[in-house]
């Protein structure tokens, strides 16, 4: 990996973990919830949705501009942000289409995501946190397609633990990349030591 790009994936450590946040957020919500009705299910996952594909945008431009590979994170934030804006545009939608469409985000996002890890893996030690939200996305949106009529109230449940699982990967990949910076901000070489500016 181009370790320009790996000094900004650690500069920018707090993605992954504002990432993780509003993930965990909306599902406690879910949980605590439940009963909320499928509007305000839908529009909590719309924002959620749509926050997760602006961090994914920055990501990518960041990564461009330190001459990293940058098309998953586009392609991720543009799946992201046009999920979230179906679900505002179409809020009426019956609970099965709301489903169908956060299963099919889940397992392309789930699998961005695993590419990402794999991509990460001889850089950084803790990928298979990113590799556990892409399983974790995958596994949701195949449980959603295989039982997409398990009754509203465990679908909100499934999808609210989800959320907090998936946003605690996120966080604990986000601390991963901070513990690689050394006292001074810079990134640490592999010998514990700061890099050179």
């Amino acid at each position: 990996m181009n370790s320009t790009f790996l000094e900004t994936l650690t500069e920018r450590w707090w993605i992954p973990v504002f990432r993780g946040i509003a993930a965990i957020i909306f599902g406690v919500l879910a949980l605590v919830a439940p009963k909320l009705g499928l509007l305000a299910l839908v529009v909590m996952w719309g924002v959620c949705a749509i926050v997760d594909g602006a961090f994914n945008l920055s990501l990518a431009g960041w990564a461009s501009r330190a001459g990293g590979r940058w098309g998953w994170y586009v392609f991720e934030g543009l799946v992201s942000i046009a999920a979230g804006v179906f679900a505002f545009a179409y809020p009426g939608l019956t609970a099965m289409a709301l489903l169908f469409v956060i299963a099919a985000w889940a397992i392309v996002t789930g699998i961005i995501e695993i590419a990402a890890s794999i991509e990460l893996r001889h850089a950084v030690s803790g990928e298979w946190m990113l590799a556990l939200a892409g399983v974790l996305s995958i596994a949701l949106g195949i449980l959603l397609f295989v039982h997409p009529a398990s009754g509203a109230l465990a679908v909100v449940w499934l999808i609210g633990l989800y959320a907090v699982a998936f946003g605690s990967a996120l966080i604990g990949l986000g601390v991963r990349l901070h513990s690689l910076r050394g006292p001074g901000g810079r990134m640490a070489t592999p010998g514990g030591t700061p890099s050179a500016a």
